[in-house]
């Protein structure tokens, strides 16, 4: 049988790696998607959508299609899942992997403020002035529904689950995004102060230049650590090795 490689996807790099091995002959590919963002493009190989129901209803997939592999290349705080795909890799013994791209790294001139947790973020702000761009996604922004005399400008692909600050303007965006875009944005808006969480890549990492250009303070939620004994690859050539191809 053709060997059968799970993506738990959702990523730019789980794209990336589905085209990578859609050329392999003899290669089966099949990406899961959360069904969080309403229009995904379109994906090499099969697609499903939808939860598993944790890791034993994951470990039940796994052994039911026959997976001879498992890539775990979802957002790097997605902690649940890549727990649950650790813990249900470890109970069927399906080979797997976590494909994660580098964080980013503060530079000569940066003012970052690193914290464990949105709620932390939100605990930091009354530090800084009052008008903040917040880019760290639909989910979790009840950590700062409390804080009434802030202003906040929320960018995210899709629009945000409430509840939220009650002086929030919402804008619905999806990178990359260039360094002038995003100084633009900055100084149309006022803002005093960026909060973003540690998802590396380039193609929101311009924020990042725009508020070091501008002087301003930026506060990243770092990610959360792996689960024990699970490490991770930076690229898809990294995985690729792992499985044991090479380029198609």
């Amino acid at each position: 049988m053709s060997p059968h490689v799970l993506i738990l996807g959702g990523t730019a790099e789980a794209r990336e790696l589905a085209a990578a091995l859609a050329p392999h002959a003899g290669v089966r590919v099949t990406t899961s998607l959360a069904g969080r963002v309403t229009r995904p493009g379109a994906l090499p190989g099969e697609v499903r959508v939808g939860g598993f129901g944790g890791a034993t209803g994951l470990a039940g997939w796994l052994r039911e299609r026959q997976v001879d592999a498992l890539v775990d290349a979802t957002h790097p705080f997605a902690e649940t899942i890549t727990a649950n795909a650790a813990r249900a890799a470890a109970e069927t013994g399906v080979p797997a992997v976590v494909l994660r791209r580098p964080g980013w790294r503060p530079g000569p001139g940066d003012r970052w403020h690193p914290v464990g947790s949105l709620a932390a973020a939100a605990d930091l702000l009354p530090r800084f002035g009052p008008r903040v761009l917040l880019t760290t996604g639909r989910l979790g922004l009840s950590a700062f529904a409390h804080l009434t005399d802030r202003h906040f400008v929320v960018r995210s692909v899709e629009p945000p689950e409430p509840p939220l600050p009650p002086h929030t303007e919402v804008l619905l965006a999806r990178g990359p995004f260039t360094v002038a875009d995003e100084t633009a944005l900055l100084r149309e808006n006022l803002i005093d102060v960026l909060v973003t969480k540690d998802s590396g890549g380039a193609a929101t990492a311009a924020k990042l230049t725009a508020a070091r250009e501008s002087g301003l303070p930026v506060v990243v939620v770092r990610r959360p650590p792996l689960p024990d004994g699970v490490t991770a690859v930076p690229d898809v050539a990294g995985v690729l090795e792992r499985l044991g191809l090479g380029p198609a």
